[in-house]
């Protein structure tokens, strides 16, 4: 049963990440918790995700803004170290607890019409933030997310950016996460199992992306970011 769970969750987040540019590990990560210790959990979706990205990213090329990149990648290398410490030291209940709270807080704001001007420190402050959510519990998505969608950013320059930023961060985070929390046999045999669910994931993604218009794709934005946070903190109140 945990195996068909698993391959399912793989598939749908897969999708998501194909037709938004955002979803895989925002959806992935706190199922995969509850059938994966968290450095496995952590780890296959980081390991999938920059199979996602890698594959991608030559379609999304000219979507890409390589200004607002540069100076996620920049703040993010303050944020990557920062990670790694609160993945090692601090308990992952009370983590979720935090991540939940803040995400389901931003998501209530952005939904409420809260505005963001974009402006170049705040583009370092969100890749900071976005690097300690990988290094840490493997998932970038909230802040960029967030961000872009405070700003109004079209969905084709937040679906290419984030992408193009993914593949840095995510190789990034493996490498920490194998030098500082160790990775087992469990994690890479899981992942090749579940490469052919990405890759059908990623072609349903693909003719569902060309389908979505911008006022659905907020509105689907906000479903998935409050669904993610409420799952997060129900499952940590239930440990």
């Amino acid at each position: 049963m945990d195996t068909f769970i698993f391959l399912f969750i793989i598939l749908v987040a897969s999708i998501l990440q194909t037709s938004t540019g955002f979803g895989f590990s925002i959806l992935a990560t706190p199922f995969l918790l509850l059938i994966f210790k968290p450095t496995e959990a952590i780890q296959i979706n980081i390991i999938l995700s920059l199979v996602i990205s890698c594959a991608l990213i030559t379609k999304v090329r000219k979507d890409i803004d390589f200004g607002i990149l540069k100076r996620f990648m920049l703040g993010s290398v303050a944020g990557l170290p920062l990670g790694i410490m609160i993945f090692l030291l601090v308990d992952l209940t009370k983590l979720k607890v935090g991540i939940s709270l803040t995400i389901l807080a931003l998501t209530i704001m952005l939904m409420l019409k809260f505005h963001i001007n974009q402006s170049k420190s705040k583009d370092m402050v969100v890749g900071g933030l976005s690097g300690s959510l990988t290094s840490s519990i493997g998932m970038p998505g909230p802040p960029l997310l967030l961000y872009f969608s405070g700003t109004d950013t079209p969905k084709e320059k937040l679906r290419g950016t984030t992408l193009a930023f993914y593949l840095y961060i995510y190789f990034m985070s493996l490498i920490i996460q194998i030098i500082f929390a160790g990775t087992t046999k469990t994690i890479w045999i899981s992942s090749g199992v579940a490469l052919p669910l990405v890759f059908l994931g990623l072609y349903v993604g693909q003719l569902l992306f060309k389908r979505i218009n911008q006022n659905l794709f907020r509105k689907f934005t906000y479903l998935i970011l409050l669904f993610t946070g409420v799952y997060m903190l129900i499952e940590s109140w239930r440990l």
